[in-house]
C-alpha cells in the first residue's frame, strides 16, 4: 500500500482541527455499553499527523483490531494489527510500508507473558528491547480504547469509488450520497480532475455528522477485511 493521501494533503490539513473536534465530540458522547453492537465494525478518525481507520471483530471474547495509520505529510502506510482474548493482550503485528519495510510481530501467552518477538527490517531479523515492547503494548491499549469508544458511539468507516454525480459505489457494492459538506465535495471534485480514472473516498459517519477522511487513485476495495476473511 502506497501513501493513501498524495494528492489531498493541504484541503484536509486546513480542518483538521474541525475534525478532531467532531472526533471528541464522538468520544465523549459514548459513555455507555451497547450491547446491540455488531461484531464487525469499521471506524476511524483524524488528527494534526494523519488519517487512522479501524477496523474490529469481537467473536466470544477475542477482539481483533486492524488500524491503517496514513500519514498527511512525509512519512509512510502503517498498519497495526492486535488480538486479544478476554481482554488479555495476545498478539502485536506491525508493518512499515517504506523503501526500508519493517515488520514487529510480539506474541504473549494466556498470562500477558511475552512468549515470542521478533522485528525484521529491509529482511535483517532483530531482537526488541524491554522498552520498545512496552512502549508498543502503550499503543495497543490505546487504540482499543480509541475503538471502544468510536464504536459506541457508532462512528462508522466508509469506502469506495467516487462518481461525477457525487454518489460513491462502497466496498460493499452499495450506491450512496455521502452527506459531506461543500469543502469536502469541491476538494473531491478537484482530486478527480486531476486523475483520468475515478478516485476513492473514505469518510465518516456518525449521529453528529459526516466527515471527509481520504482521497486517493488507490482502490480501498482491493485490500479492505471483510467479517468473512478478518
Amino acid at each position: 500500500m502506497n501513501s493513501f493521501t498524495k494528492g489531498a494533503v493541504s484541503p484536509l490539513l486546513s480542518v483538521w482541527r474541525a475534525t478532531l473536534a467532531l472526533a471528541g465530540i464522538l468520544l465523549l458522547s459514548a459513555c455507555s455499553h451497547d450491547s446491540s453492537l455488531p461484531p464487525f465494525t469499521a471506524s476511524g478518525y483524524a488528527d494534526n499527523q494523519g488519517a487512522v481507520r479501524i477496523w474490529r471483530k469481537d467473536v466470544s471474547g477475542e477482539v481483533h483490531l486492524l488500524s491503517a495509520f496514513s500519514p498527511w505529510h512525509n512519512g509512510d502506510t502503517s498498519t497495526a494489527e492486535y488480538r486479544w482474548q478476554d481482554d488479555t493482550l495476545s498478539l502485536i503485528e506491525l508493518n512499515i510500508y517504506s523503501k526500508t519495510p519493517e515488520h514487529v510481530r510480539v506474541r504473549f501467552d494466556d498470562h500477558g507473558e511475552l512468549s515470542f518477538m521478533q522485528r525484521e527490517v529491509n529482511g535483517q531479523k532483530q531482537q526488541l528491547s524491554s522498552d520498545q515492547i512496552a512502549l508498543y503494548r502503550y499503543r495497543a491499549e490505546q487504540i482499543r480504547q480509541t475503538s471502544d469508544a468510536l464504536r459506541q458511539g457508532r462512528v462508522v468507516l466508509r469506502q469506495g469509488r467516487w462518481h461525477a454525480d457525487g454518489s460513491v459505489t462502497t466496498c460493499e457494492g452499495q450506491t450512496v450520497k455521502p452527506d459531506l459538506e461543500s469543502w469536502a465535495r469541491e476538494h473531491i471534485e478537484k482530486r478527480q480532475r486531476q486523475s483520468s480514472m475515478e478516485v476513492n473516498v473514505a469518510w465518516l459517519e456518525a449521529p453528529e455528522g459526516s466527515q471527509l477522511l481520504l482521497v486517493a487513485n488507490e482502490d480501498f476495495c482491493t485490500w479492505q477485511p471483510t467479517e468473512k476473511n478478518f
